[in-house]
């Protein structure tokens, strides 16, 4: 396997991660803080469920986060991938080479390119790694107040029960109506209270897409 290529496509996977969830996973709902601060108004029957991660990572906000993340670690993925070039045309050149080296110099060749790929693959983890947490550290202040527009969202629409859908902890969901989904209602909500303006689009054509996953629903009921 071309180590270096799975490196650079590996790292550039998760720069390109638009929704987080692929290779950085955004915060997870906070839990409530207690009983009694969380409790839904008296009377309140409906449930509702939200895509939390997702919902935290396409406010403008967040889609904001991403951008200033990914524009950060733009240099060291083009360090890499530069390398990564390198190590395919040392790889080409020893090929091209042949019969024609001594069986020393095909040795010193072969242990440079393998050099070279064990020390892009140590970088390549190093600033994937690094890319990770400065995404978790971006998102969790949002989540937070995320969390904080969603409650008051949920009392003041009188929901007795909001599931998040895209927490591996939860019950599976089969079936949920289109109206019981407030994840939509509750990101419009908060970009108009935090009073961030939605990132411009990115000029370049090579701007990565998100990739979507099927989400696992949760089995709840709804008293009536």
């Amino acid at each position: 396997m071309n180590r270096s290529l799975t490196v650079v496509a590996a790292l550039a996977a998760s720069f390109a991660a638009s929704a987080m969830a692929q290779s950085t996973q955004p915060p997870a709902a906070p839990a409530p803080a207690s009983a009694t601060s969380s409790a839904a108004p008296s009377g309140a029957r409906k449930v509702a469920v939200i895509a939390f991660q997702q919902a935290v990572a396409s406010t403008n906000e967040g889609r904001q986060a991403l951008a200033q993340v990914q524009q950060k670690f733009a240099p060291k993925s083009a360090e890499l991938k530069a390398e990564s070039d390198q190590v395919d045309t040392l790889k080409k050149q020893l090929q091209a080479a042949g019969s024609t080296l001594s069986p020393d110099e095909r040795a010193t060749r072969l242990r440079t390119i393998d050099d070279k790929e064990k020390s892009l693959q140590r970088q390549g983890q190093d600033a994937q790694s690094d890319f990770q947490q400065a995404m978790s550290e971006a998102f969790q202040g949002i989540a937070q107040k995320f969390y904080t527009v969603l409650q008051d969202y949920a009392q003041s629409n009188g929901y007795g029960l909001v599931i998040d859908e895209s927490s591996q902890q939860t019950p599976v969901v089969i079936w949920a109506s289109k109206s019981a989904d407030i994840t939509a209602a509750v990101v419009a909500e908060y970009n108009q209270k935090s009073g961030v303006t939605a990132p411009a689009p990115a000029a370049s054509s090579t701007t990565p897409h998100s990739t979507t996953t099927p989400r696992r629903r949760t089995t709840t009921t709804t008293s009536h």
